[in-house]
């Protein structure tokens, strides 16, 4: 029997045993080597070739994470390791570093307990690796770092032992204050990287060997040694006296706690439902004996087996053949198989307890990002908040009229196992919307459509999302409707910025969905200084703007006011400057005069008078267009600094900051998504391809005014309406 399938075996026992277990993920900034390190993680711990460990790539087994060398999917695996003459199950989920596929990361971090952050040794602290800090630290999750690459820093950068221990030195400081920054009150003095108790290690990823502190001790094996034998070029030997899995391993299970641990202080920080239920307590003690709750992170698509749901179980046991209910969906899906995974392989199993990343298939309702649960009551695990959303658009169609029922089909499950990816499917033109973070966002999801799917599609040139506001109060404007019985008053204002920043971050609950406790969501927005009277009248908020409802002991009012809310989400969907989504908005209906006949005041009269109220506010208050900033960051040698900027400038771009680190100039500018299109190549172009280049997105901001009526013709135009905007008189009528 082979070391493979022994330690499957292994780890099928050590399921069950709560505190022997480990729930990891590793997240860095593109290129630093997250996935080499996964893969001989796996390979060290026997499940699969040590000699292809590093090469193979095990984790990346999607054609294209191959093709193009970076990974896409947060895939995870479990393996077995010894330590402490004990056997420990670690559960693994490697995460992308690519900005555009930011969504996964955060959605790993739900699952896993600890992190382990790798930042390259050439290139140091990067933007990315900021942002996954914040992830992991948003989430509860416990760092530890490892700095790979060191091989290259001895070799290509050639510098002296002297300087290698201050390059590590800076980054480790680097990393620390990240941490300070954003760690927790109660860890901010445990969750700092040290070097002396073995919570940092260093090493090469790719030539399979690492060390920290505490090994350094046991082998007697120090910096000047590990210099001499990269210098040497005897990387081999060093990865037989230091393996990298044995360091980092050790490193995981001495310093990432277990679900028992994690658990008691994350639940109350990633569920906000009753600490003292049932689930409640079953999630806070990692019970298995308590009812199920699964947290889905990912959805995979499987040729044979259909739609698997991954998840981190919280609490209870997972069982084929149990019904489990995703909450917010009518009915109950049942469980047809519960597995573990293991790299592409999928090992079935019983049943599976809490504390575990479990692959479960038949849950049809899940998707990404929801929970399924035995509990009729349970609460939902709060929502994941992305710090990026979809700013770049194609239009796809299917080539052959045939394929079109399966494009909308596919189309579903696409969104299903993306959630960072929107879809809108228009049944007039047969025209479908796929929004995504960016432009290797879309390309990828398109490769997919075509090569996993087998449908042939033609997908218009990128187009990015704007979104659209007001520059001061408008109102209040006077809808009537269509039959002159009923009259509404309403208002239109900008949202205060610091209430638009809670809502974006998730700070402000009932963001996004039926408002659960508006005593709560009241004292929150009195905090942020917002009246009384304003706050208790919340009704909704939809995709950052809110509607209030101020009016006092108006007739037949409650009887409306679903018909007011429903017209205030189809004007904050289509906004009346160029029929992009509204944001930032806070509408406000003073008052109404109403028809004391419910036959003479429904939907056909309430929603278009209520819309165009709406709209009027929206004329007064002076109509703005948003468009997406990215942040984007270069680095390029210092003799190529000119071009680059100049390239930047051309593309409306604001230089933010240059630093200089020895020959290498770091840029630092904020430019428009929609001047981006075709960067790569341009970029390229002007360093001779010698320069390195990330983006963030850095949310939205005015269009210049001198742009604004020609970018608001162009959306009309492509959208089929009619060039110019409709004035106030349009909407008075």
């Amino acid at each position: 029997m082979g070391r493979k399938e022994d330690n499957i075996k292994k780890a099928q026992v050590l399921m069950s045993q709560i505190d022997l277990i480990r729930n990891i993920g590793i997240a860095a900034h593109i290129d630093h080597g997250k996935t080499t390190l996964s893969d001989n993680l796996i390979a060290g711990a026997g499940m699969k070739s040590e000699e292809l460990a590093g090469k193979q790539l095990l984790l990346d087994y999607d054609e294209q994470e191959q093709a193009r060398g970076i990974t896409i999917n947060a895939a995870n695996a479990s393996m077995v390791h010894k330590y402490g003459g004990k056997e420990y199950l670690i559960n693994l989920i490697d995460t992308p570093g690519h900005v555009d596929f930011g969504g996964d990361v955060t959605r790993a971090m739900r699952a896993v307990d600890g992190c382990i952050v790798v930042v390259c040794a050439v290139e140091g602290v990067m933007p990315q690796t900021e942002t996954v800090v914040r992830q992991s630290l948003k989430e509860k999750v416990k760092p530890i770092l490892f700095i790979n690459k060191v091989d290259r820093l001895i070799n290509e950068l050639k510098v002296t032992p002297e300087q290698m221990q201050q390059r590590f030195v800076k980054i480790i400081t680097e990393v620390n204050n990240l941490i300070k920054k954003m760690v927790p009150e109660e860890f901010k003095d445990e969750w700092i990287v040290k070097v002396e108790d073995g919570s940092v290690a260093f090493g090469s990823a790719y030539y399979n060997w690492a060390i920290s502190h505490p090994y350094m001790q046991s082998t007697e094996i120090n910096f000047n040694d590990i210099y001499n034998y990269c210098k040497d070029k005897d990387q081999k030997t060093l990865a037989k006296k230091v393996p990298i899995h044995e360091v980092l391993l050790d490193m995981t299970i001495r310093h990432m706690p277990s679900p028992i641990v994690a658990q008691k202080y994350r639940i109350p920080h990633i569920w906000h439902g009753d600490g003292e239920s049932e689930i409640g307590k079953a999630m806070a003690t990692c019970s298995s004996k308590g009812p199920v709750s699964l947290m889905v992170t990912k959805i995979i698509m499987d040729p044979h087996a259909g739609e698997i749901a991954v998840g981190r179980l919280f609490s209870g046991r997972l069982e084929r053949g149990q019904e489990l209910k995703v909450v917010g969906m009518p009915k109950k899906n049942r469980v047809q198989q519960v597995a573990m995974s293991v790299g592409a392989d999928r090992i079935t199993v019983d049943h599976l307890d809490a504390g575990n990343i479990a692959a479960v298939s038949g849950l049809k309702d899940a998707i990404a990002g929801s929970t399924a649960t035995s509990d009729e009551g349970m609460e939902a695990f709060e929502r994941i908040v992305h710090y990026s959303e979809p700013v770049v658009t194609v239009a796809i169609e299917a080539k052959h009229m045939k394929d079109l029922p399966k494009l909308v089909e596919i189309l579903r499950t696409v969104a299903k196992a993306d959630p960072s990816i929107q879809v809108e499917i228009n049944q007039e033109t047969g025209e479908h919307l796929l929004s995504g973070m960016g432009e290797l966002h879309l390309e990828i999801t398109q490769y997919r459509i075509i090569h996993e799917h087998g449908i042939d599609i033609v997908s218009s040139e990128p187009i990015v999302v704007y979104r659209e506001c007001i520059e001061r109060p408008g109102g209040p404007f006077e809808g009537k409707s269509p039959n002159k019985h009923n009259r509404f008053y309403l208002e239109a204002e900008p949202l205060d910025p610091e209430v638009l920043k809670a809502i974006q971050s998730g700070e402000i609950s009932g963001a996004g969905g039926k408002i659960k406790d508006s005593k709560a969501l009241a004292r929150q927005l009195q905090d942020m200084g917002m009246s009384k009277l304003e706050s208790k009248g919340v009704k909704l908020i939809h995709n950052t703007n809110m509607f209030i409802d101020v009016t006092k002991g108006i007739q037949y009012l409650h009887e409306t006011i679903e018909l007011c809310i429903q017209a205030f989400q189809e004007a904050m969907d289509r906004g009346p400057l160029a029929n992009e989504k509204c944001m930032g908005l806070k509408v406000r209906l003073v008052d109404a005069k109403l028809h004391e006949d419910s036959i003479h005041r429904g939907p056909a009269q309430v929603i278009p008078a209520v819309r165009s109220a709406i709209y009027g506010a929206m004329c007064v208050g002076e109509r703005l267009l948003l468009e997406p900033k990215q942040t984007v960051f270069i680095n390029a040698p210092q003799d190529l600094m000119g071009n680059a900027t100049r390239e930047m400038q051309q593309r409306r771009a604001v230089i933010e900051d240059i630093k200089q680190e020895e020959d290498l100039a770091i840029i630092v500018s904020k430019a428009p998504v929609a001047e981006m299109f075709g960067f790569a190549s341009a970029i390229r172009s002007a360093t001779a391809g010698r320069a390195l280049w990330t983006t963030e997105h850095a949310g939205y901001e005015k269009v210049p005014r001198e742009l604004q009526p020609d970018v608001v013709r162009e959306i009309r135009l492509r959208k089929g309406l009619k060039p110019e905007p409709y004035d106030t008189k349009y909407y008075e009528a």
